[in-house]
């Protein structure tokens, strides 16, 4: 799910991904965010470039980001969109590769 979250300041409002199981959530009353940024010119390891940032809902080519947030729920503004199943699937997939998730340790 594509959010608007608050950065604490009351002043600037982002767009984020929600990386975090429901379940998650609802036990720590928190969520764990991949900002998005549209600076595209600068895709670092970790990072996706949105392919149909259009579908998801947002106004600029963008890139989520391979920096993880945690965020209090109440910093959630609003739903934005819903990040598109081949994006989300990317997204997952550099979250996998940046954590070594279902890798093997020599």
């Amino acid at each position: 799910m594509l959010v608007i979250f608050g950065d604490g300041s009351g002043e600037k409002r982002r767009p984020a991904v929600i990386v975090s199981s429901s379940r998650y959530q609802s036990s720590r009353q928190e969520a764990v965010i991949a900002p998005i940024t549209s600076r595209t010119d600068r895709v670092s390891a970790g990072d996706h470039l949105i392919d149909d940032w259009q579908k998801a809902g947002l106004l600029f080519p963008s890139v989520a980001t391979g920096i993880l947030r945690t965020v209090k729920q109440e910093a959630i503004i609003k739903k934005l969109g819903t990040m598109p199943y081949p994006d989300i699937q990317a997204i997952e997939n550099n979250l996998r590769d940046i954590l070594q998730i279902g890798l093997t340790f020599a």
